[in-house]
């Protein structure tokens, strides 16, 4: 029998054990949620790597995706009759003057991918994940519309089917002219002939008349030699702008994790294609697809950088920036701040300008125009292939006219002449880091809901500027209420453009939402947040149209003023 002094001993020890119990149960479940977030961040990072591996891989095959649809131009020339043949007996020159302009363009891109920084490690893989619904990462979710015009239809990745390849380059190497890899690619364009040499060097080409001249030395590469699965797979990210002007900083957001990555440094190259090679992901079928997206970047490039999109400039960005300009009068007068301390009492100069943020901001130019304006303007970019272009203009680029790229090559339809196809286009028509931009301009990259619902955003924007962007939603109700819910008290959104919802024809996807509201329901859902309309008309314009086209989509666009008028409680 257990005495009375015994049970009292005996109590604490067991109160004691079982404490113990408790604390080593929630020091494992502890341990089992963090291991959880672990594999689910190590993921989330799997996926962005695998998705931007699958878009570095898209530009590095522009020149092979080129040559097809060259190739096929060539076999239709090749099955008509003498007679026909010599009717049009300037075709093979064209054909040759065509493969000339898609190496000046892939001459382009090899460089801007050569000063790519990847914000991720790009050797980071799957694991055999099995959840087949998470193995596309959201930047592969970027879809084109008909806005592109008819050389960019809609093109749904997903609707590609993958297999992993393994491509080759070689090493940039010297000895080979461009008019001795010409005359080998007139005879041989075989995508398996991966015995051509590249050589390269940081200055532009130039192409004219059938002539492709390098204003600073000469220049060849072939399609089929830019990946080498013995160059390394990481470059380091380093803080350095050689021309002192920061003029963006990208914020990559992947998934649930943020990271500042600054993408104004110039570095040395170091060859973390050769990742992007050894898990090569964009087969035959799926080369098509992205084909698509690189050469509406090119397009886009013109609408943003080139003397030849000023028009559409004008008629875009031109209202936005006047707007602007009426709204903000004082933003660059200076005013006395004074500063008290226990010892006395200090005045100094200072000024904050406003801050205006511009979601969709695409290559960057309308978030430049307002930076010069005198704003703290900041773009916000969801698309790698946006990003990865509009860091090499606005950090890169030494001059105005630096590079010349051919965008009108890819069609044949709706030409004037051969000359206004195959026209030259310098970039770009001013240089970004002498422009007069103000400080504080960045590029944020990432998901503009994801980014921007973030409490440290609320009410700390006094503009937003929207610009063939709002039809890019999912859920256009979830952009507005993020709108409201940025900009101060008072603050403006500035907005033009269509409602050609992105996802509206999205086909095969029984997870995708698609919100497509009316312009109607659109002011209405925006009264419902907050905002007043102040003014509004209907402005048209073009979108990456060619202006010596035959055929040219116009846009009947929205352009309105709104102002938040007090704060209200979001649900």
């Amino acid at each position: 029998m257990v005495s009375p002094s015994e049970m009292t001993e005996t109590a604490p020890a067991i109160m004691t054990t079982e404490s113990e119990r408790i604390e080593s149960s929630r020091e494992l479940v502890d341990n089992e949620e963090e291991e959880k977030i672990r594999r689910q961040k190590k993921l989330e990072e799997a996926l962005e790597a695998k998705s931007l591996r699958r878009i570095i891989s898209a530009y590095l095959n522009y020149p092979e995706a080129s040559e097809e649809d060259l190739k096929r131009w060539e076999r239709s020339y090749r099955k008509l009759s003498p007679a026909h043949k010599a009717l049009v007996p300037h075709y093979p020159m064209k054909f040759q003057r065509l493969r000339r302009c898609i190496s000046a363009n892939s001459y382009f891109i090899f460089n801007m991918l050569q000063a790519f920084e990847p914000p991720i490690d790009l050797s980071q893989e799957l694991d055999g994940c099995e959840d087949s619904n998470l193995d596309c990462a959201p930047h592969e979710r970027y879809t084109l519309d008909e806005r592109h015009d008819s050389s960019c239809q809609p093109a749904l990745t997903n609707s590609c089917t993958y297999k992993e390849e393994s491509k080759h380059i070689r090493d940039p190497i010297t000895g080979v002219s461009i008019e001795e890899l010409q005359r080998k690619e007139a005879h041989d364009h075989s995508p398996k002939d991966d015995s051509a040499d590249t050589r390269i060097n940081d200055k532009t080409c130039d192409c004219h008349e059938g002539q492709l001249n390098h204003d600073h030395g000469s220049v060849s590469f072939s399609s089929h030699d830019w990946l080498d699965s013995s160059l390394q797979t990481h470059v380091p990210l380093v803080d350095v702008d050689k021309r002192e002007t920061k003029i963006i900083m990208c914020h990559v957001r992947t998934y649930s994790q943020s990271l500042l990555v600054p993408l104004g440094s110039l570095v040395s190259y170091e060859g973390w294609f050769a990742h992007v090679a050894l898990h090569g992901e964009v087969n035959p079928v799926e080369l098509k697809c992205t084909f698509l997206h690189v050469r509406c970047i090119i397009r886009n490039i013109v609408r943003d950088w080139a003397a030849e999109g000023q028009r559409e400039r004008d008629q875009c960005y031109k209202p936005i920036l006047e707007e602007l300009d009426s709204l903000f009068p004082d933003r660059l007068k200076e005013s006395t701040c004074c500063i008290h301390s226990p010892y006395k009492v200090d005045y100094m100069i200072c000024s904050t300008p406003p801050a205006c943020l511009v979601p969709g901001a695409g290559l960057g130019r309308l978030a430049l125009e307002i930076s010069c304006l005198g704003f703290i303007s900041q773009g916000n970019e969801f698309s790698y292939y946006m990003m990865i272009c509009s860091s090499f203009i606005l950090n890169y680029t030494q001059v105005p006219g630096e590079w010349t790229i051919y965008p009108w090559i890819h069609s044949n339809c709706n030409s004037l002449s051969d000359n206004d196809q195959l026209r030259p286009i310098a970039i770009p028509d001013i240089h970004p880091a002498s422009a007069g931009i103000t400080e504080g301009f960045s590029m944020c990259g990432g998901d503009f809901v994801e980014v921007y619902n973030e409490s440290s955003h609320a009410g700390m924007w006094d503009a937003v500027v929207t610009c063939f962007f709002i039809d890019t939603a999912h859920n256009v109700i979830e952009y507005i209420q993020t709108i409201s819910k940025i900009l101060k008290d008072g603050g403006v959104w500035i907005n033009l453009g269509p409602l050609l919802y992105h996802f509206a024809d999205t086909y095969g996807h029984e997870n995708e939402m698609s919100i497509e509201l009316s312009l109607e329901d659109v002011k209405r859902v925006a009264s419902h947040f907050g905002f007043v309309i102040e003014k509004e008309r209907t402005i048209e314009t073009t979108y990456t149209t060619n202006p010596r086209a035959m055929m040219q989509n116009r846009y009947y666009t929205a352009f309105w003023t709104m102002r938040k008028k007090c704060a209200i409680t979001t649900t």
